[in-house]
């Protein structure tokens, strides 16, 4: 994979060179994406080691590996165990993209919320009615990773993910693990306006009565939780639903 050298040209560098901001992931994501959108990287190539990428961009592994489990989400990746990570064949890959900087549009992003509300108030209430034991230990793994710091992104996230799972549908599960990853930073943006401890009580509050309506087996109050839940999230981020 090419990286911007010292003596490239200024233009060289601005494309190729990962600037330490918030967003690195998202940064280092489009970096890998397009050396596989100008052929560098082509399906069935093996990507470099998380070391070797830290290295190549100047960032932390661990944004290496957020970069990479986003690009794993939208199909461009897949991981085989003990191998390492490979670029997909085109046809294999997510055929619906949602763009990030549409989502900069009030109007877009308010969309994207719609969309979270019709498939996860519904995955609250058939998670509710079907999940199995194992399901049950996920979504109080989760519950208690966020309850343990309720300001993390990462654990609000693994929380909805947990309840996807246990609906039982693969396709519900995939599709809300794709969304979810593309109001991260939406959200953190977001929070970054609250305190800190305000916002833990508040997600800790939310999140819990979807938790015991779905311990409780009760369907539609874990849709009324969840619709509650994503309605607050919106309106936080400065979405009316």
């Amino acid at each position: 994979m090419s990286t911007a050298s010292k003596s490239a040209p200024p233009g060289a560098v601005r494309v190729r060179q990962v600037e330490r901001e918030v967003k690195l992931p998202v940064r280092v994501a489009k970096l890998i994406s397009s050396e596989i959108i100008d052929g560098r990287l082509r399906p069935g190539d093996q990507l470099p080691t998380e070391q070797e990428l830290a290295k190549m961009f100047g960032v932390s592994r661990n944004v290496v590996r957020e970069a990479i489990a986003r690009l794993r989400t939208e199909g461009v990746l897949r991981s085989r165990q003990g191998a390492g990570v490979f670029v997909t064949e085109a046809q294999a890959r997510a055929a619906f993209r949602i763009e990030r900087e549409e989502l900069q549009d009030v109007s877009q992003f308010r969309n994207l919320f719609e969309l979270r509300c019709l498939l996860e108030i519904e995955a609250a209430g058939l998670a509710a009615s079907r999940r199995g034991r194992n399901d049950v230990k996920s979504i109080d793994a989760a519950m208690k990773q966020l309850k343990d710091d309720a300001n993390s992104i990462d654990a609000d996230l693994n929380f909805h993910r947990a309840i996807a799972r246990a609906c039982g549908n693969t396709y519900i599960a995939t599709f809300i693990s794709f969304i979810s990853e593309h109001v991260r930073e939406t959200i953190a943006m977001g929070r970054s306006t609250l305190d800190p401890d305000v916002n833990a009580k508040i997600q800790v509050k939310e999140h819990s009565a979807i938790h015991e309506a779905i311990l409780k087996r009760d369907a539609a109050q874990a849709r009324a939780a969840m619709r509650k839940h994503l309605a607050n999230a919106a309106k936080r981020l400065g979405v009316d639903l």
